[in-house]
């Protein structure tokens, strides 16, 4: 018996019971759909946060406040104040490896522009924060090292913030109200969207002041929360970061072998826990959505066991004219894969379609790849071989005797 006489037996007999066939596949359709919308979305997030980590720069490092051991009692990252503003300008002045440097501190506040007001993050940074993050004004300018030594009271404004407070109205030269302090707003920086590492929120949500005005006048503060720097080059990251922790860790008299009260990250190190972190959501939802693939596969094999009790006669009567078990084996293989197939081909268009009308009424980025639809249209067919196969063998080594007496 040919292939092709086996495919048109399976169709004959799959719609034969057209009720029973959908509810088979349905399975199905709800398994690979949702690995298809599940993987999507968590490969969509994964290269959202791949590209604002990669909009920071593959150059760039940041140093943090560490953990210290005190009384045997080990506090967490960032619970010391042991940056100050004399480590930035030694990193700035002794580690060759770096262009470019930038402290930071920051804190939240309430900004006032005649009757209106909003809540944001306010930064405190360098003038070469600019050049470092790459993230350069629209509108007006951006302050100047002479700005930062004097503390003045200038700020550049977030997309974001610049909305709010001044509608449709150019902000440059306005002044506003920071802590009930005023300060004349001399740029609008270009948008950026949702936060990457080192900064909280939404980027754009931000205002930038220099830091020496942000620890005198708003936050009352001698340290640092961050140290930001940039490599001269791609090559030099490792370098950099080694001659900042030798330098730091010289300053701060560390002893060989005692634990740094400071961090240094580097982009590439971000990126690699980022992509870990994505890497097991994604196989989190994955596994979770290729649960309902095998409750389908079972309700496959469910079924055609059935289909073999309903059909013993007919096998013992094609047995009887010559058919061999390898055919029968075929025809009712060719069955349950063909459920599989068709269930998974519709299983992927409503998984494509979810995954679009999330991303849509959530605004949740997700990323569709042919990757994805091979890998969960091959599932689909292999649940099919793999549940369809302990039937279809039951049914090719039925006794053609006992199958034809069989009522």
């Amino acid at each position: 018996m040919n292939l092709q006489v086996i495919l048109r037996i399976a169709l004959r007999a799959i719609f034969r019971n057209k009720f029973r066939s959908i509810l088979t596949m349905l399975g199905i359709i709800i398994g690979v759909g949702s690995v298809v919308a599940m993987v999507s979305i968590g490969q969509g997030a994964r290269s959202a946060i791949t590209a604002q980590i990669a909009s920071l720069g593959t150059r760039v490092l940041m140093v943090t406040p560490g953990s210290t051991t005190q009384g045997g009692i080990r506090t967490g990252g960032g619970s010391t104040t042991t940056l100050t503003p004399e480590d930035a300008r030694a990193i700035a002045r002794e580690v060759s490896a770096i262009e470019a440097l930038s402290p930071s501190v920051r804190t939240v506040a309430q900004v006032v522009f005649q009757n209106q007001n909003w809540s944001t993050a306010v930064y405190g940074v360098g003038s070469e924060f600019e050049f470092i993050r790459n993230w350069h004004t629209v509108s007006g300018v951006y302050f100047t090292r002479g700005d930062v030594e004097s503390a003045s009271k200038v700020c550049v404004l977030g997309k974001i913030v610049a909305d709010n407070l001044f509608g449709s109205l150019d902000p440059i030269g306005y002044t506003i109200r920071i802590k009930r302090i005023p300060f004349t707003v001399i740029g609008v920086l270009e948008e950026k969207g949702q936060a990457a590492m080192g900064m909280s929120g939404d980027q754009d949500d931000t205002i930038l002041v220099p830091y020496t005005t942000a620890q005198k006048r708003l936050m009352g503060i001698s340290h640092l929360t961050m140290i930001f720097t940039s490599a001269r080059d791609d090559r030099l990251v490792d370098q950099a970061k080694e001659q900042i922790e030798a330098l730091l860790r010289e300053r701060h008299h560390i002893q060989e072998g005692s634990d740094d009260d400071f961090t240094v990250r580097s982009q590439a190190e971000i990126a690699q826990a980022a992509q870990t972190a994505t890497g097991v959501m994604i196989m989190f939802l994955g596994s979770v959505a290729a649960i309902s693939l095998l409750v389908g596969g079972i309700g496959i094999m469910n079924i055609m066991l059935v289909s073999v009790t309903e059909r013993t006669r007919e096998i013992g009567i094609r047995m009887a004219v010559g058919a061999q078990e390898s055919d029968i084996l075929l025809q009712f293989l060719v069955e349950a894969v063909l459920l599989c197939v068709v269930g998974g081909g519709i299983g992927l268009l409503l998984g494509m379609g979810g995954s679009v009308m999330v991303g849509k009424l959530l605004n949740w980025p997700t990323a569709i790849t042919p990757g994805i639809l091979l890998l969960a249209f091959g599932f689909s067919a292999g649940v099919g071989i793999f549940f369809g196969f302990y039937p279809a063998r039951r049914a090719s080594r039925l006794d053609p005797i006992e199958a034809l007496r069989y009522e």
